[in-house]
């Protein structure tokens, strides 16, 4: 039986309510269902019951680069999306890095538990190059003039 595609994450977070807030300030995700413990989010243009389960964890938070998850990834509709998206989460101070990588460009964020996301607008495959597994510093300025809708 293929499967058809991921449907959801949960994450074992130190303070639900903070991390809730988190989510719906950082990507707009809407309250789904709360229960002691455990928060159910989804994003606004998705067609699942959630889309993100925030779940009370124990002990510390993960050491950055250690085993466990290295992150989840959010596709945007358009790079203007995405600019907006790096605007805000530098506004939260969440903002951790960005790239290029050619099929797509990526910012990078962490939650309030150092849980790592990418925020990505994928590039319309036309316009790919022949590079595999490319990282490049983003350049914003050619970027903008090349796709920003906005002008």
């Amino acid at each position: 039986m293929p499967v058809r595609r991921l449907n959801h994450a949960v994450l074992r977070v130190t303070d639900v309510a903070r991390a809730s807030r988190f989510w719906q300030e950082a990507l707009g995700m809407e309250v789904v269902s709360e229960v002691p413990g455990a928060s159910f989010l989804r994003l606004p243009a998705s067609g699942n019951h959630h889309d993100l389960g925030l779940f009370r964890g124990r002990g510390e938070p993960p050491l950055p680069g250690g085993i466990g998850l290295y992150h989840l990834a959010f596709e945007v509709a358009d790079f203007d999306d995405l600019v907006d998206a790096r605007s805000r989460l530098a506004e939260m101070g969440a903002l951790t890095g960005e790239s290029d990588h050619d099929a797509s460009l990526s910012i990078y964020a962490a939650d309030p538990d150092r849980i790592e996301f990418e925020v990505l607008w994928p590039v319309p495959s036309e316009h790919w190059g022949s590079q595999e597994g490319v990282v490049r510093p983003l350049d914003w300025v050619a970027a903008k003039q090349r796709w920003s809708a906005r002008g």
